[in-house]
């Protein structure tokens, strides 16, 4: 008989996209195209389409323990990413699900608001989650309003992303992306990481006319994906920058709305585990 290949798992704690372009629809597609088993623990059912989100139904938090711990009981990730978690509840359930006695990589990204301006996460559930999960975090990826939100500025330029990163970091103590293509005017979609003294830029080219809808969590869950099969962390956000951008640039049409191609080629699987 073959010997089957052992897949590395990945968890995301996430809300569902019902138009499959964000949240848990997004981020599994992704761990597939990465050769990861994907599992998730579904926090929000939002009823939503590329053009909006149009209502949000929170799961208990007593059921978002019940799949997170459901998961490490038979599956148990080596890297786990979150997204929407809408509540001050959810959140610390979160938080309390999780395994505190390993060295588990956890990438945040901190989902507030949707591209439309529909609101994310309550507004009392900050406070949450930048004392229950930020000081437990890997990674944070804001992207600009979120990173405004986390480092108390106005962030207009390149120099404002880095003074945002120096900031979330040293506030929170994980390491930081600020994803900076909600600057306007740019010719460059720029982000800022930061890991300790380590800082860099990250640039691709600005692709015009297309809708980035659930980039935040393509980006998120490919760093995840990297990180379960066994990537330091900068050759993680470094991958998932140039698959973000070619997930962009080979972006497809379904009905009148481009999405994001998360297959848009065949790629190196992370390493067996």
């Amino acid at each position: 008989m073959r010997q089957r290949s052992r897949l590395a798992i990945a968890l995301t704690i996430a809300g569902s996209d019902s138009g499959g372009g964000a949240g848990i629809q997004a981020d599994l597609k992704t761990f597939a195209a990465l050769g990861v088993h994907g599992t998730s623990a579904i926090t929000c059912l939002t009823a939503q389409n590329p053009r909006g989100v149009i209502g949000v139904q929170a799961a208990s938090p007593a059921m978002v323990r019940r799949q997170i711990e459901a998961v490490f009981e038979e599956l148990p990730p080596s890297a786990v990413k979150t997204g929407m978690l809408y509540s001050k509840a959810i959140i610390e359930a979160v938080a309390e699900a999780l395994p505190s006695g390993r060295r588990l990589p956890i990438v945040v990204d901190p989902v507030m608001v949707a591209t439309s301006g529909a609101r994310l996460l309550q507004a009392p559930a900050l406070r949450a989650l930048t004392d229950r999960l930020l000081s437990r975090a890997t990674l944070v990826t804001p992207n600009v309003p979120e990173a405004e939100m986390l480092a108390g500025l106005k962030i207009r330029s390149i120099e404002d992303l880095r003074t945002a990163a120096r900031r979330i970091q040293e506030g929170h103590g994980c390491a930081v992306v600020v994803k900076g293509g909600h600057l306007r005017g740019g010719r460059q979609a720029v982000d800022i990481f930061r890991e300790g003294r380590t800082e860099f830029l990250l640039e691709a080219p600005v692709v015009r006319g297309v809708r980035t809808h659930g980039t935040g969590c393509m980006f998120s869950a490919a760093i995840t994906a990297r990180l379960a099969g066994g990537d330091s962390l900068i050759g993680a956000v470094r991958f998932a920058k140039n698959f973000l951008t070619g997930a962009i640039l080979r972006s497809q049409r379904v009905a009148r709305h481009t999405v994001l191609n998360p297959a848009w080629r065949s790629v190196g699987h992370p390493r067996r585990v």
